[in-house]
């Protein structure tokens, strides 16, 4: 909408509603500290309500535009943000939905995360003084929405009264969503790539509008790691700035400590608030949702709350992720509530409306993937089922350690002992592959958001074919790969339940001074008839960057040839392993375009122009192993 009709629409609209319903809707104009205008609009029952409890979302997509991660709300699917705003005004509450700086109607210039936190608190601190709001402003949103939930809430605002955030809210974004392990997360590349080309700056301009059409995304990740001047965004130098300073600043520093990225460093500050931390198996955020709410429930008297789904990110409406079906319960609708406006409409009446007027949820609702048939279904997907279970901790309560060692064949050999080191010769076996970053293993899926056109998210079968990007013909499973390292139980005689957080302990060299390592959980489907080669499902992965082994903050070059112990992680999953099924275990050296690929120079890791074959060891014969957090079998579901 240009700001001229902005301008002229200064008093309250009916907004009409399918059924005979309506809504009314007012342009609210906020002025931040540094005198930028940002744009909102408020919605309620009746034009000027009286005073009540308001909800506050900021978004850079457009306040007016429909989301996909809004859910289905009745024939509207994703609905838009005024069918979604009725169901809450209908419920006594004002919504605010605002244009982040730079983005929509607001003013200024947009910079990727950094201006939330002020710009955040100062709208809520407005909103709090209006005569339509009681002095409770709460917050709502998912992906973006949510990093600018905990944003304002690292500063304090004094009068936030409860935080409803939905597959995002940086706990730190050095380790998850924008970095993991040291290594750079590729989607903030396409991110900035999509949402340069809908930017105001682009779209009143048609030569730079042409400019970007003509850009072919792909063949840039062809050539990487991108140079200023020398990148897609070049022609758009605001968002080419802001995406080359998160990928060149490699090492924890000042940068990723700032409010608005780095909650962990902020949670003395958060106003003491219920709060629902969401998220899913297939999203990038898992980690920090499970973080953000032990550590807020940990350090403040209010409850904090968390939902794990088995879905992609924001697709709570679907039973799928990628190639994999999780049956009638995976979706919200109709197992965790009616709908996901209903959810958090009721989620916030439990905090915010008087007392007894609706009972909170379970602190934990995670849903245990696996269980199904193992069929395809009529889609051709994979039927992986699956169930929600309640918790009181993240993981669950009755969860327990277990260790399986790398054996030298590819065994994973589960031990008795839970207390490694183990006991291991000194000149203990390995095995050895050449890690060529010209020819990295290609991403099949996993927890990525914002990727296409090169990467998507979910549960695929790790064998490529013409979908994924990096791959060509012969398609051959990655386990054929010589740069893969395969580790896989017997087929199991019981099942086996796996939740929350996965770490593996590695013994490595290398002859390159610097190199990474990665894991990747999977569940094998044996052969059957409509998966004559069976399925092996990825669960969950992770990396490290060899040069912050020992610290993110002071990286240090390898010695070649010396053994290093190493940990690398891997976010939270939740997974039933059926019997006769195998936990398989991946170990590489690369996962792109998911990750940036390590030059092996231990040079910058933006700009490099060289190239280096490392030859990579992992130490087997009890120096390295898996370990998984279980439940116990009376913990398994008996259908």
């Amino acid at each position: 909408m240009p700001v001229t009709e902005i301008e002229r629409e200064t008093e309250w609209q009916r907004v009409p509603l399918g059924g005979g319903r309506t809504c009314w809707r007012l342009v609210l104009r906020t002025r931040a500290r540094d005198g930028v205008l940002l744009i909102a609009d408020l919605y309620a029952d009746r034009p000027d309500p009286g005073p009540g409890p308001v909800i506050l979302e900021r978004t850079p997509y457009g306040r007016r535009d429909a989301r996909g991660s809004d859910g289905a709300l009745g024939a509207e699917n994703p609905p838009a943000p005024e069918t979604v705003a009725e169901v809450f005004t209908r419920g006594g509450y004002r919504i605010v939905r605002q244009d982040c700086r730079g983005r929509g109607d607001s003013e200024g210039t947009f910079v990727k995360y950094l201006n939330e936190a002020t710009d955040g608190y100062d709208t809520v601190e407005w909103i709090a003084q209006q005569p339509w709001c009681d002095g409770r402003v709460a917050t709502m949103g998912v992906s973006y929405s949510a990093h600018a939930q905990a944003a304002l809430a690292s500063l304090g605002a004094p009068h936030l009264a409860a935080m409803f955030l939905d597959s995002g809210g940086f706990a730190s974004a050095y380790e998850a969503g924008t970095r993991m392990g040291g290594a750079f997360e590729l989607k903030q590349a396409t991110w900035a790539f999509h949402r340069a080309k809908v930017s105001e700056t682009v779209r009143s301009d048609p030569a730079l509008r042409a400019a970007l059409d003509s850009e072919d995304l792909s063949a840039w990740f062809t050539r990487m790691p991108w140079r200023r001047g020398a990148s897609p965004l070049r022609f758009v130098p605001e968002y080419e700035d802001y995406l080359l300073e998160q990928w060149e600043n490699g090492a924890f520093g000042p940068y990723w400590q700032q409010p608005g990225i780095y909650a962990r460093g902020f949670y003395d500050d958060f106003p003491d608030v219920p709060s629902l931390h969401m998220s899913s198996w297939y999203d990038p955020y898992v980690r920090t949702a499970t973080e953000n709410f032990r550590e807020l429930g940990r350090k403040k008297r209010s409850p904090a709350y968390l939902v794990l789904g088995p879905w992609t990110h924001g697709k709570r409406s679907e039973t799928f992720a990628g190639d994999v079906d999780f049956g009638p319960h995976a979706r919200l609708e109709g197992n965790l509530d009616e709908h996901y406006a209903a959810m958090r409409l009721r989620w916030f009446d439990a905090h915010l409306a008087p007392e007894g007027m609706a009972e909170p949820p379970p602190l934990v609702q995670y849903f245990l993937m696996g269980g199904g048939s193992g069929r395809r279904t009529a889609e051709g997907r994979l039927d992986h089922g699956g169930h929600w279970r309640t918790a009181t901790t993240w993981p669950p309560e009755e969860s327990k350690s277990l260790t399986f060692e790398l054996g030298r064949t590819g065994a994973l050999t589960e031990l008795a002992t839970t207390k490694p080191p183990f006991e291991a010769a000194a000149d203990a076996p390995f095995l050895e592959y050449d890690f060529d970053p010209r020819d990295p293993v290609p991403t099949l899926g996993g927890q990525v958001t914002s990727g296409e056109p090169v990467m998507s998210g979910g549960a695929f079968h790790q064998h490529p074919d013409e979908r994924f990007f990096g791959t060509s013909e012969p398609h051959l499973p990655l386990d054929s790969r010589p740069d893969v390292l395969v580790f896989q139980t017997p087929p199991l005689t019981e099942d086996l339940a796996t939740a929350g957080p996965i770490t593996v302990h590695l013994a490595v060299s290398s002859t390159a001074v610097d190199t990474d390592f990665t894991v990747k959980l999977i569940d094998v489907h044996p052969p059957s008839e409509d998966c004559p080669q069976g399925f092996a499902m990825n669960l969950t992965d992770g990396i490290l960057r060899c040069r912050y082994r020992d610290s993110f903050s002071d990286p240090e070059l390898m010695t070649p040839g010396e053994v290093y112990e190493i940990t690398v992680e891997a976010p939270d999953t939740a997974n039933l392993f059926l019997a006769g099924h195998r936990v398989r275990l991946d170990v590489s050296s690369s996962n792109f375009p998911r990750f940036d690929v390590n030059a092996n120079t231990g040079g910058p890791e933006i700009g490099d122009r060289r190239k280096v074959v490392a030859t990579n060891r992992v130490y087997v014969g009890g120096r390295s192993w898996l370990t998984l957090p279980v439940l116990g079998r009376k913990d398994l579901p008996d259908d």
